[in-house]
């Protein structure tokens, strides 16, 4: 099995595997055909080293688990499609590669469970937004960060007018009853019989939204990312009408996206998601500097920790790159802290983050000198 997204619902498959060895792997990629052999000899370094940190399980041990991952070595279909970077994850029966559209550095890791704090930039909430291709013709979703863009497959939307209302034209046209739609307060909408007029192609299209929004809620399920329509002006507030989903942008990316390449798209859309990413981090920013000397703030790492496993962390700040070793015990709510890696340790910032999301918080990754108070991490407690 292998992804090109990685959402929530990953986050929590990983968290949820906690074996005696649990291989993480890193590595930046390149997209280009003629360099795939580099990205393969890349890999294969990378899976050596992984060897050699599992010594103390046995020469057939390391074979079983590392099986997978070396047939995964020798596919070339799999290296002539690569984006930025590839995770990988490998404990008993178990094997889940990501190919992603960030720059991972080389980072290999053994342990008692999953190193996923790499893997953060994709839901935290400091530069990732969604962007919706809209047209009657054809329908793309683009995951984007600040640097990057990339197409997500879509299952169980429908591509076009003509796929979605494929009915018999002697049924009852449809009329339109506006009502609340959950999740994001939007208007949605029910359809009964009434006569063709000029509001039957809207009410059309409106469907057709109607099916792209269900199918996106499987996708955006616990997203908390905002969501971009690129789209001729008179189909963005339809759209809006139809959706569910809580963090659509007023603001749209205008005009017919279909000739234009994703890369065209990322730079529209960054240009008005920028405003709104910068302002929310900001806001929690000067919201942590008024807590920071009351309860509902921590910047130490054993009690952010704590929170964050409890779910009382609401905004969560972690440096990129930054390690904290050591081990969470949960029967007795005890920190222990690491100089270095060690067999059964892992990273608790890692930790910390990962549990976050978990509890609907918010992470923020950022570069190690823009943490609050030039704290090695800092949050925002619930309570």
């Amino acid at each position: 099995m292998q992804s090109d997204l990685f959402v929530i619902d990953d986050l929590k498959l990983l968290m949820e595997k906690q074996e005696e060895w649990c291989v993480s792997i890193f590595m930046p990629t390149h997209r280009v055909t003629p360099r795939a052999q580099e990205n393969q000899i890349r890999f294969k370094n990378l899976l050596r080293e992984a060897e050699e940190k599992l010594a103390g399980l046995g020469s057939k041990a390391i074979d079983l688990l590392m099986g997978p991952a070396r047939k995964l070595s020798e596919d070339k279909p799999f290296w002539h499609h690569q984006s930025d970077g590839l995770a990988l994850f490998l404990s008993k029966d178990f094997v889940r590669p990501y190919r992603l559209p960030i720059k991972f550095d080389e980072l290999v890791l053994v342990s008692d469970r999953f190193h996923t704090k790499p893997l953060l930039p994709m839901l935290t909430g400091d530069g990732r937004f969604y962007v919706l291709a809209l047209s009657q013709n054809d329908v793309r979703l683009l995951l984007c960060t600040r640097y990057s863009v990339s197409e997500i497959e879509l299952k169980g939307v429908p591509r076009s007018l003509d796929e979605a209302l494929r009915y018999d034209e002697t049924e009852k046209p449809l009329q339109l009853h506006a009502h609340s739609a959950g999740g994001g307060g939007r208007q949605g909408a029910t359809f009964h019989g009434h006569g063709v007029g000029i509001d039957d192609a809207k009410d059309r299209i409106l469907r057709f939204f109607q099916e792209i929004d269900r199918g996106l809620q499987n996708i955006l399920r616990e997203e908390r990312a905002p969501l971009i329509v690129a789209g001729v002006d008179y189909l963005v507030p339809i759209f809006k009408q139809a959706s569910s989903y809580s963090r659509v942008v007023d603001q749209a990316v205008s005009g017919n996206p279909e000739e234009l390449p994703a890369e065209d798209l990322h730079k529209k859309a960054l240009d008005i998601v920028m405003p709104y990413l910068e302002r929310d981090l900001q806001n929690h920013e000067a919201m942590y500097h008024e807590l920071s000397n009351t309860a509902k703030a921590a910047a130490r790492v054993e009690d952010v920790v704590k929170a964050a496993y409890h779910g009382r962390v609401e905004v969560l700040f972690v440096p990129v790159g930054g390690h904290h070793w050591g081990d969470f015990d949960s029967s007795t709510d005890e920190v222990t802290s690491l100089q270095s890696v060690e067999p059964g340790a892992g990273d608790l910032l890692d930790f910390a983050a990962a549990q976050t999301l978990l509890n609907s918080g918010i992470v923020y990754a950022v570069n190690p000198d823009d943490i609050p108070d030039h704290a090695e991490v800092a949050a925002i407690l619930r309570y």
